[in-house]
């Protein structure tokens, strides 16, 4: 019974000076080229979608209306597209970060769904207040309005559905022409002469 207890208590001190040596003398793959831990992916998906579901609003407080997705593809071109692409335009380095940042405008490989076009708008709002440590993707809970993180979650909760030609257009890469609407208000007392 002693040498078990020795045993026990040797391994309770022994595993957790081996686990700071391993962690202190640089042996972790910390490097985006490194091989990822055995079930690294199961491991941090588990907690992440947890909380997800827990904090995430269920229901948008805005509706996917085409001045909604316009703007959300606005905001989608100010703020993301740079490391998710654009409509065919994939990033330059999204897949270049650990781990990749995923093209969200192109069909996801494990389902017909386009980007995160099978997640609740809830879930890819979560996603965009919040951040993801340790992933690249950044909160923009400081740097967005609540109005335009929900434009931007619906914008790609509808990416596998037909979008209005303006937020095509921007997230082709292009501006689209003012509407007239737009540009009536923009000058509603000049006289031509």
């Amino acid at each position: 019974m002693g040498r078990i207890l020795l045993g026990f208590l040797l391994a309770i001190v022994l595993v957790p000076i081996a686990l700071l040596g391993w962690l202190r003398f640089g042996k972790v793959p910390v490097a985006v080229a490194d091989p990822p831990f055995p079930y690294e992916r199961e491991i941090v998906a588990i907690p992440l979608n947890a909380r997800i579901n827990r904090e995430m609003v269920k229901t948008p407080v805005i509706q996917a209306t085409e001045d909604n997705l316009v703007a959300g593809a606005r905001v989608y071109g100010a703020n993301c597209a740079v490391c998710h692409g654009l409509h065919g335009k994939p990033s330059v380095f999204g897949g270049h970060i650990y781990p990749d940042a995923p093209p969200l405008w192109e069909k996801s490989p494990n389902s017909a769904a386009v980007g995160v076009s099978d997640d609740p708008p809830g879930a890819t709002y979560w996603k965009v207040d919040n951040g993801i440590r340790l992933t690249g993707m950044p909160s923009f809970k400081r740097v967005l309005t609540g109005t335009e993180m929900w434009q931007v979650s619906l914008l790609l909760a509808n990416a596998d559905k037909p979008l209005p030609p303006a937020a095509v257009e921007i997230l082709r890469g292009r501006t689209p022409a003012p509407s007239s609407a737009a540009t009536e208000a923009a000058s509603p007392n000049q006289e031509t002469k």
